[in-house]
């Protein structure tokens, strides 16, 4: 198909404002391309961001269980007073009132010098971990004696009482019909460990 010049002249117009609007689209398609890629782009910031602040709040949160745990421990070490130097008066006191409320005639025992057992380093200062051995020796009328001795004991507080080992053995006393002799001997070392914080003494 062939178009004369008139037929030309008078597409001109239409033709170049076809163009114009096949550019403005151009145009439009462009801006709109790069306003979608900034919005995608502020979005996965902003996701970014919400992860990361989440990321620090369940840090936070845990943090805040763990100091929580810990001063509980802290608080009940304390109220046991476990913290602080060893307390040999209130030990003998404890040893004393648990044989009289028992009625455990034949006990005898010594606590040895302190012994550091571990430090732990922390800030600002060290936790120092000790241990006085104390060895007993008593009689019983049966086991169950020296298990509430040892629940007397660690129910006493002023330290923590870990038992390293106790041998029960048979005394080789005869049981009389009178009065109830003691057939057994427990001979016991226990672990009276004291914690000292450096940083609460300072």
């Amino acid at each position: 198909m062939t178009l004369t010049r008139d037929e030309l002249k008078r597409l001109a117009l239409p033709s170049l404002v076809a163009l114009m609007l096949v550019a403005f689209g151009a145009v439009l398609i462009k801006l709109s391309s790069d306003s979608r890629r900034e919005a995608n782009e502020r979005l996965a910031a902003a996701r970014s961001e919400r992860n990361q602040s989440a990321e620090r709040l369940a840090r936070i949160a845990e943090e805040e269980r763990e100091v929580k745990a810990k001063l509980d421990v802290y608080q009940q070490l304390k109220q046991l007073r476990v913290l602080g130097e060893e307390r040999r008066l209130e030990w003998a006191d404890a040893i004393a009132r648990i044989r009289t409320q028992r009625e455990l005639l034949d006990l005898r025992y010594r606590v040895e010098r302190q012994q550091l057992l571990s430090s732990v380093p922390g800030k600002p200062a060290s936790v120092d971990f000790f241990a006085s051995t104390m060895q007993v020796n008593m009689a019983l009328l049966h086991e169950e004696d020296l298990l509430r001795f040892i629940s007397d004991l660690r129910a006493s507080g002023n330290a923590y009482y870990s038992v390293r080992k106790c041998l029960v053995t048979r005394s080789g006393q005869p049981a009389t019909g009178a009065t109830l002799t003691p057939r057994l001997r427990a001979d016991c070392s226990i672990d009276l460990i004291t914690i000292l914080d450096r940083a609460a003494k300072s």
